[in-house]
């Protein structure tokens, strides 16, 4: 890709991505990511001191030069009645929010921690994911990262966090916590961000005994694709289904994700479970690499997708297109698991693969975040700010980059079904990786939208039924691109 400026991607967690609200979009990739998509980390903007209001005025004359929809940006806003750098930016965005192009996705934050979150998935926590179900005030573990206090102290999939404390005080349960405040007040009692910050937490197995658990956040580096299940080879009905798990798109996933589709190269495998139900994004590079890895049946002459700037920055448009890898796997169907906390990146993968796949390739477990937006990253180093501002939309072949609500109503084919964290993640008997089988199989389904999927009472009660990705009002780096980890 060729640019005046040296490309680089990121993403938000959540959408993060999401930008803020758990949907994952993030730096270059994030959000097209996604969250994803190409983001061009710019020369470095040299802007004397670090006073509020000399930041205030380098991130409004950013946006002005550079953010995808100009004509929502307020004709001048008093920077003098904003207690911060962030809560300004928030103002000039506004109205791009309003219409949802921009659901916080453009924020500020920190150049060091960005890079090392990128470069090797370097975090502060736990080391666990979790999701609430805000209507029982119940909080679950629904994923645990290898390497981290969360799984070495024998915190799983499908454990409940009951009630949250510090060692010597009252534990208060998560239930009260959800009434008095809400997830925020959950995700400031739970803290873990600060390495060596103790808390002890009741923690209810699947079996429904209980244990006090003390822990502390350390820092860690994110395995992108899990040691347990992040590549397997599942049996169903007498044929072999490639499964690959892919948390988020950082830079150390590209070997992972190389040495992952060559086990199913070797394997003959032609139909594949993808599973982003947490990814809210990352590097748009790392994007661009696993559908090149999806792409062994593709030419170098077919479009992967468009990336498109504003008017005034239509020189820095980009087309793509695919180039088949040594590793590459030529699919025939592809089922992607998704949710709500699948953005960005995430989205921009799903996406390229429609017009290729056609009624081949579809979505199961719940809409997407919808993020078909892009940031670049604008840097002051001499503050370690760094402003991810939405600057560029990506498409598919076919131009279709609309999802701002989700990808469900723009995939030929849907499945409806529930996340069962009382299975492992990639066990065919978990109820999303279950579907996905069966569509595989050509077998029946109910789409996203649908009637409610069947589950039995008990499981919809407990372990299978919805759950809200646990985001903080403001998640760095880590939480936007990981949406729901601590």
């Amino acid at each position: 890709m060729t640019r005046r400026f040296t490309a680089a991607i990121c993403l938000i967690g959540l959408l993060a991505g999401c930008g803020g609200d758990g949907g994952g979009s993030g730096g270059s990739a994030t959000g097209v990511s996604p969250t994803p998509t190409p983001t061009p980390t710019p020369t470095p903007t040299t802007v004397a001191g670090c006073s509020l209001g000399e930041r205030q005025a380098w991130a409004a004359a950013e946006l002005r030069e550079w953010y995808l929809f100009p004509d929502t940006l307020p004709a001048s806003l008093d920077p003098s009645g904003y207690a911060g750098v962030t809560e300004y930016i928030d103002a000039l965005t506004a109205t791009a929010r309003a219409q949802n192009k921009d659901r916080y996705f453009t924020y500020l934050t920190s150049i060091a921690e960005e890079n090392a979150y990128y470069a090797s998935g370097s975090s502060a926590g736990y080391g666990f994911r979790l999701g609430i179900n805000p209507g029982a005030g119940r909080m679950f573990v629904i994923e645990a990262f290898e390497g981290t206090p969360a799984l070495e102290a024998g915190i799983d999939r499908g454990s409940e966090i009951v009630a949250i404390g510090r060692p010597g005080g009252t534990l208060r349960t998560v239930s009260a916590l959800f009434a008095e405040g809400g997830a925020q007040a959950i995700s400031d009692a739970l803290g873990g961000s600060v390495a060596g910050d103790t808390r002890v937490l009741r923690v209810r197995a699947l079996s429904g005994s209980e244990r006090d658990v003390t822990i502390a956040p350390r820092e860690f580096e994110l395995t992108p694709v899990s040691s347990r299940y992040g590549v397997r080879i599942l049996e169903d009905s007498g044929r072999r289904v490639g499964y690959i798990n892919l948390r988020t798109f950082i830079s150390t996933a590209d070997q992972s994700l190389r040495d992952g589709f060559a086990q199913l190269r070797a394997a003959g495998i032609t139909e594949l479970i993808v599973d982003f139900r947490y990814n809210g994004g990352g590097l748009v590079s790392t994007a661009r690499l696993m559908n090149n890895l999806l792409g062994g049946n593709r030419q170098a002459s077919e479009v992967m997708g468009y990336t498109t700037y504003r008017r005034e920055k239509s020189s820095e448009n980009v087309t793509d297109y695919f180039s088949p890898q040594p590793q590459s796997v030529s699919p025939t169907r592809i089922a992607f698991i998704g949710s709500e906390g699948t953005a960005s990146a995430s989205e921009l993968v799903i996406n390229a693969m429609i017009p290729y796949l056609r009624g081949k390739v579809a979505l199961i477990g719940t809409n997407t975040h919808g993020k078909p937006v892009g940031q670049i990253a604008r840097d002051k180093p001499s503050c370690d700010d760094r402003l991810r501002l939405v600057a560029f939309a990506t498409q598919n072949a076919e131009r279709q980059g609309d999802y701002y609500n989700g990808l469900a109503p723009f995939m030929p084919a849907t499945c409806q079904a529930t996340d069962d964290i009382s299975y492992p993640l990639g066990d065919p008997r978990e109820a999303s990786v279950q579907q996905a089988l069966a569509f595989l199989n050509g077998r029946s389904c109910t789409p996203i939208g649908g009637a409610s999927a069947s589950a039995s009472a008990a499981r919809v009660k407990d372990t299978a039924t919805k759950r809200t990705l646990l985001t903080p009002a403001r998640p760095g780096t880590f939480q936007r691109e990981a949406p729901g980890a601590f």
